[in-house]
This record gives C-alpha cells, structure tokens and sequence, in this order.
C-alpha cells in the first residue's frame, strides 16, 4: 500500500502533445489558452465587483495577449541564443516550448500602461484586477513544462521525483533518470499567492489600489527565487540566474510600494490622478 502511495508521486510526462489525423495538438498551448480564457472571466468577475465595467477587460485581454507572448519568447531567445543561431526559423516553433514568465510580464506591463494611458483609467486599478488571474495563469502553464519535460530540477531520490527521457537529461546527467518536479513547487506556490489575493480581494475590500498587484509582486517572486536554485536549465547572465535576479528586483519593487502605501500613506504615482474618476470608462 505504502509503494503504490510512493509510485504515485513519480511523475512522468505522458508527451507533448496528441496527433488526430493530420491535427497535432500540443499541451503546451491548451494550457496557455485555457489560461487565457479562464483568466479573462475571472478577472472580468472581479471588475464587476468593483464597479469596473467587465469590457474593459476583454480589451485589455487582447493588449496583453498581443505583448505577453512575444515577450515572453524574445526574452528566452534572447539569453538562449546559441540553442537558435543554427536554425533561426524556431524562435516561432513557440508550441515546442520555450517561453519566459518574466518576459511576459515585462511586455505585459508595458502594454497595460499605454493602454491604461490610452483609455485614462488607472494602471494599478487594473493590475490589481489581473494580477489573481495572473497568478492562477502561472500556475496552470506550469504543468506545460511537466508535458514538455523541461524546466526541472535538480537529481533527486524523493518520492515526488520526476521522470526525464534520456533526450531530454542534461549534459553529464545523462545516466540520472529522476529530477526535482519544479514544475508542481511553482504550480501550487502560484496556487497559494492566488488564494491569498482572493482572500485579500474579497475580506480587504478597502485595501489602498496597487496592494494586491504589489502583493503578486513579493508573492511569485518570493517563491521564484528559491525554486530557481534548484533548476538546471536557468537563464544565466554570466553567473548569475537571471530569474533570481529579476525576482529580487520584484521583491524589492513590491516591498517599496506597500511601504509607500502604508508606512508612508501617499497614492502610487499612476497614469490618471484619480482611478475613480468618470473617465474610467472604455471610451
């Protein structure tokens, strides 16, 4: 009873995808567009309940689409580049995997402030309106990593090992068949900074605008950095990981603001002075 309890917890990825006659479907994308789609609603439900009209972000849906995921890419080519040089025509094979969160949020934010710009609507307002859906996206696209058998960890004998396919060891491993599943630390890490944002949303009602975008901020990257220790396949910079890095500076970015919010009580510095104000609607 106990062995099968154990065996349990050894994941195996099942493959990339299925093939349906001439139709390949990859896991990797039904997890970003389930993604997609269940964080438009969720974040369209939180809208209506702040009196934010829910349109508003379906428009913002497309910008952050449209930004999102080439951003995420460019940013994973970019510190990747020898493993693309070769055969340049892969950078758009983005179904095979090979995305980075932090480029996404990086394009995703820049989008959001021009469009809030655009619509005069206040930046935070919205990002504190994203930010869970955000986050629950995170935790669901893990498991695209899971399917592709990428972005684990390091050798491991614990009985939530993974399973790598010898093709997709690396160098020098080659003869290590179980690794640390980084892919489920981070899916429920992101699972618990959900709840905690939902929990602040729907019991903190009267929290200043920002905090829960802020919260995200300190949440994800928290857990980013000391999951990233364990993974074999980091984006360096030099020597330095540059997921830890980008996650420090998120840390510091989101202590900074809560502290400016609630130690110093002053208004985060934002696109529009006033996020209720009537213009706060889509024109």
């Amino acid at each position: 009873m106990l062995s099968d309890v154990v065996l349990a917890f050894q994941f195996t990825s099942p493959g990339r995808g299925i093939e349906l006659g001439p139709l390949s479907i990859r896991w990797y994308g039904v997890l970003i567009a389930s993604a997609v789609l269940i964080g438009v609603n969720l974040s369209q439900y939180l809208a209506s309940r702040r009196q934010v009209n829910p349109d508003l972000i379906s428009d913002l849906a497309i910008w952050l689409v449209l930004a999102a995921i080439p951003s995420a890419r460019l940013y994973y080519v970019i510190f990747q580049w020898r493993d693309y040089a070769a055969n340049p025509a892969s950078i758009f094979a983005i179904w095979q995997g090979g995305i980075a969160i932090h480029g996404a949020i990086l394009g995703g934010v820049i989008a959001a402030l021009i469009f809030a710009r655009l619509k005069r609507v206040s930046f935070w307002q919205l990002a504190d309106l994203v930010a869970p859906s955000l986050i629950l996206g995170q935790a669901i696209g893990r498991w695209g990593n899971f399917f592709n058998s990428e972005a684990f960890g390091s050798p491991t004998d614990l009985p939530w090992k993974l399973f790598i396919p010898l093709d997709r060891r690396p160098l020098g491993l080659e003869n290590v068949a179980y690794y640390h599943p980084t892919f489920l630390y981070e899916s429920l890490w992101n699972l618990g900074v959900f709840a905690l944002l939902m929990f602040l949303f729907f019991k903190r009602p009267r929290l200043k605008v920002g905090t829960l975008f802020l919260t995200y901020l300190v949440g994800y990257s928290a857990g980013r950095v000391w999951i990233e220790g364990l993974r074999t396949d980091s984006l360096m910079l030099g020597f330095l990981r540059m997921a830890q890095v980008v996650s420090l500076t998120g840390i510091a970015i989101g202590a900074l603001g809560l502290v400016w919010l609630y130690v110093l009580r002053r208004s985060l510095p934002d696109v529009v002075p006033d996020p209720n104000t009537p213009d706060s609607q889509p024109s």
